[in-house]
């Protein structure tokens, strides 16, 4: 059977020089590279990359004007942002991304506040992607997962496993990858997670498309950490 494959288009010329132009330059390539791994607010890309704010400041600007970052405010702290890479504004630039397999992970663990909504849907679609074994948990977890969730998981063909949210303490163990999908959590967890997705939190609007970005913007950021580009996703795999 002939399978056909789609190719992106080439960006405009000048589209693509800006963004070259902005990867030039030492600092902003580390930049760069920290956020392939997971958000950051400036103050921890300060002290990862040994910055001063002014300094940071400037390479941000440079990297948000050309497309390849962008700022979400947090919506645990307000007062907070978090930096992440902007969708597609890396595509024909970057080369091989840090995955799961990678760092010697045996497990990925997700986590949220309440274990009701990202977390879970994000180990559901964890479980299409990858072989590496999966579970959610979170910091306060609520007594049920969320009913949008549920409908969430139904329209995309994903199987929620983990009926009861439960605490991240109860889940975590030695050799886990924990990833914070949640501003919450990962401001309460204050270093614990070793990787954050700065994720909206879809209960707020409580709505079909709210539920529906998040599914597709964990899908996105989950087939980079689990190394699978390029390989369509099996929804529904126990």
């Amino acid at each position: 059977m002939i399978v056909e494959r789609s190719f992106p288009t080439l960006r405009r010329p000048d589209v693509r020089v800006a963004r070259h132009a902005a990867l030039a330059d030492p600092v902003r390539l580390a930049v760069v590279d920290r956020l392939l791994v997971g958000d950051a607010s400036p103050s921890e890309l300060q002290q990862a990359l040994g910055l001063t704010s002014n300094l940071l400041a400037h390479h941000l600007k440079v990297l948000e004007s050309a497309g390849i970052a962008r700022r979400r405010r947090s919506q645990g702290d307000r007062r907070r942002s978090y930096v992440t890479l902007a969708p597609g504004g890396l595509d024909d630039l970057v080369g091989p991304a840090t995955t799961a397999a990678s760092t010697g992970a045996l497990r990925v663990v997700f986590v949220c506040t309440a274990n009701s909504a990202r977390s879970q849907l994000a180990s559901a679609l964890w479980r299409g992607t990858s072989d590496l074994p999966v579970a959610s948990a979170g910091t306060q977890p609520a007594p049920v997962i969320a009913t949008g969730a549920r409908a969430a998981a139904a329209r995309h063909g994903l199987r929620l496993v983990d009926d009861t949210p439960r605490h991240l303490d109860e889940v975590r163990r030695d050799g886990d990858l924990v990833v914070t999908v949640c501003d919450h959590a990962h401001e309460e967890l204050a270093g614990v997670d070793d990787v954050h997705w700065s994720v909206p939190d879809p209960v707020v609007a409580d709505t079909a498309a709210s539920y529906d970005a998040v599914v597709a913007e964990l899908d996105r950021r989950i087939t980079t950490l689990a190394g699978t580009a390029g390989r369509p996703p099996e929804r529904g795999a126990p």
